[in-house]
Order: structure tokens, then sequence, then C-alpha cells
């Protein structure tokens, strides 16, 4: 017992460093000037760097990589520090509409065919094909929608087919024989698909500078398969809050919304996993902020910026209760406090995705997603991580922009 004693004893620093290694940042922002320091990890810093050795060490901008210790002398990881003026961007709260189409047809369903014998035939089970797989040809017709596919079947006209079609993020092919629907007098293969998607969400924020926009902080996804959409392409429009339904433990509430115009104030260029991004066609109201870099946000008290009726957000008070680096979807978890939304809402409910957090005059992130069995409580993500793939758009955008 002794010796298994003393190899515990042994084995945990070890864990505990990696546990460190896993939890801290890979990539740290800092302004010209300002100390690294990581509030979360209390005794880790700069190797070998203290003080005004520190400060100095992120005089220039540019990107650094850095040794994190414990105390400064006991090395853990190797990040990178990237030294950069402080962003600033427009924070909206804004509600806006969202139209998209993806790449491929998406099952989301299927029904069997009788034949004339009484029996009953099912060609894309048969061919192996499940929900959410994306079709994207049948034979030599590309389906990137719904009428593509109906083309596609009445082109074989019930023979043998190669599908081509997606999975988990991987390209497969079957085989699939369409059989003939008397009632409907076509071609059939069983299975219900869908080429594009509508709904509503709230608008993070907008760099009116590089002329791109970031919302909701999780993907657009598909509402009977759960899939994230692979966008082909899409919109925003504007759009307007008409009433909302409670959430309450077990059941996520809604806002409920109608689009104002089919007018797009911008293109979607990105559906990731963090976030919906793209390029804007139009002027958009909000202020004026600073972006917190991730080691500065902080447990403790914030705002968020939501609109639960109409067309203009309000600030509602909540509370940062946890905070994590580990995962780059759900860095926080928020309370509302807020009386008043609560009264409205019960909480965090679906249409509230994307709505800003506020902490010390800064944006430090956006609400994602309600905890299903308790809505006054939600995870949200780091500003600068959808500033990043924001970014990332507008690289895209540029280097369009110098091949036309």
């Amino acid at each position: 017992m002794l010796r298994l004693a003393v190899v515990y004893l042994l084995l945990l620093p070890v864990l505990l460093l990696g546990w460190l290694y896993s939890h801290l940042p890979d990539r740290v922002y800092l302004e010209p000037g300002q100390a690294l320091a990581l509030p979360r990890f209390g005794w880790v810093e700069p190797m070998g760097l203290h003080g005004s050795q520190n400060a100095a060490s992120t005089q220039v901008v540019g990107s650094y990589q850095t040794t994190l210790s414990l105390g400064g002398w006991l090395p853990i990881k190797n990040i990178r520090t990237v030294v950069t003026e402080r962003p600033q961007v427009t924070v909206c709260g804004t509600p806006f509409g969202v139209k998209m189409f993806s790449e491929g047809a998406l099952i989301v369903g299927f029904s069997d065919i009788d034949n004339p014998g009484g029996s009953t035939a099912n060609p894309a089970k048969t061919a192996g094909l499940r929900l959410g797989d994306r079709v994207i040809r049948i034979g030599q017709t590309e389906t990137e929608s719904n009428d593509a596919v109906r083309e596609a079947l009445e082109a074989v006209e019930g023979r043998a087919a190669e599908v081509i079609y997606v999975r988990n993020g991987e390209q497969r092919s079957t085989t699939l024989t369409p059989v003939w629907d008397a009632a409907a007098s076509q071609w059939r293969a069983g299975m219900w698909v869908r080429d594009s998607s509508a709904g509503v969400g709230t608008l993070t924020f907008v760099d009116t500078e590089k002329g791109i926009f970031a919302g909701l902080g999780h993907p657009i996804s598909d509402g009977d398969t759960g899939e994230s959409i692979a966008l082909r392409s899409g919109e925003i429009v504007s759009c307007q809050i008409t009433g909302c339904s409670m959430g309450t433990a077990g059941s996520p509430g809604e806002l409920k919304g109608k689009f104002l115009s089919s007018h797009a104030i911008g293109s979607i260029r990105i559906n990731g996993e963090n976030g919906v991004y793209g390029t804007t066609r139009s002027t958009f109201a909000g202020q004026k902020m600073p972006v917190a870099f991730a080691q500065e946000v902080q447990t403790g008290d914030a705002e968020i910026l939501s609109t639960v009726f109409g067309e203009t957000p309000r600030a509602y008070r909540v509370r940062i209760e946890k905070i994590s680096d580990a995962d780059s979807r759900r860095n926080m978890v928020i309370r509302v406090v807020d009386q008043v939304l609560l009264e409205k809402t019960g909480g965090i409910v679906q249409g509230m995705s994307g709505s800003p957090i506020l902490q010390n005059g800064r944006l430090v992130g956006a609400v994602t997603h309600v905890l299903v069995n308790d809505p006054t409580r939600g995870y949200g993500i780091f500003a600068q991580t959808m500033l990043e793939q924001a970014e990332n758009v507008a690289s895209v955008a540029n280097q369009a922009e110098l091949v036309k």
C-alpha cells in the first residue's frame, strides 16, 4: 500500500501539469507594452520575465513565441503571443433574419413507397443513405436543390444510378434504383430533402472599416437533423422580433420574428462552429467599443445586449459564473440576474444567440446556447474568437477583389 501511495504521489504533479497544459491558451493577444498576465492561472507567467521586464517584452507589434512557466522557472507550454493595437468594433445586439442555401440536398426524412402488389419499397434506405446525409449528385445530375433531385430521378428513369453524398464531412458513393410511384406519377427515392433554411438570430458586431459582420456564436443547423448546414450561399436581412415563448426547465423558449424586407443587408461567407460571418451591404446601428482579449475576461458582473421585442436592443444584467479556455465554443457560463429579462423570457431563449456580452466597457463575448434544464443560464464564446473568424472573411474578400 505504501508503494502504491508513493506512485500516486509521484503521478499527481504530472497529471496536474497535464491538466494545466491542456487548459492554457495556445495564443494570447496583448496591446503594445501590456504585460502578459493570465489571471485565471495564478502562478503561470512568462519564463524568466517579471514586472517591468515582462511589459517591456511586448513593446513592438508582432507575433512571438513565449514559454509559459510555473513561478517563472518551470516551463509548461510554448504559446504564440500576438502584440497588436486593440481592435474596436460596432457592437449591435439587433435581430437579423438568415436565409441560407445548402451545398447539396440534405436528407431530413424517409417515406416508403407503395408497390402495386401491396408491398413497400424505400430505395434510399436500401442504398444505405441516412438522415443528415447531403446528396450532391445522382447519376450525372448535380443536386444542389430539391428540384435538381427530382430532375435527376426522372433522368435515370428507374435505372440504377450512382449517388455521391457527404456524411460527417466525408464524401462517399452508393447505388440507388428509383421506383415508380403510380399515385404521384413520378420516379421517387423514398427520401425527403431540404436545400435551404431560414431563421432569426442576433447580430453580435460589425467592423465597418473592413465591411464584415459576426453573429450567433454557433453554426446554423438543420432543425430536423441537427446537422450544421454546409453553406452554398446565404444572406442576412432586417428583422423584427414580434413575440417570445418563455423558457422553462427542459423546454427552451424562442424569440419569434418576421423579416422586414427581402433586401439583403449582408452576405453570409462562413457558417462555422463558432458563428455566422460575412460581408456587409448596408450600414448598421450600434456602439463602437474595444474588444477584450480572452485572458482579460473575468467572472463577475456583466451585461448582455439583446432585442426581445421590436428592433432595438437593450442591456440586461448577467453574471459570468465560469470561464474556460479549453473549449473554443463554450468559453463562459453566464446566468441572467436581470428581473426584467427573466419576466419577459425566463432567461436565455433561442434567437438570443449572438447577443453581445459586455464587461468593463469592452465586448468580451456573445451568448451561444441556453442550458436546457436551467434557462436562466447559458454558454458564451469569447469575442476574440469571433473576431479572428470574422477577419478571415475580410482576408478572403480582399483576395477575391485582387483576382478580379
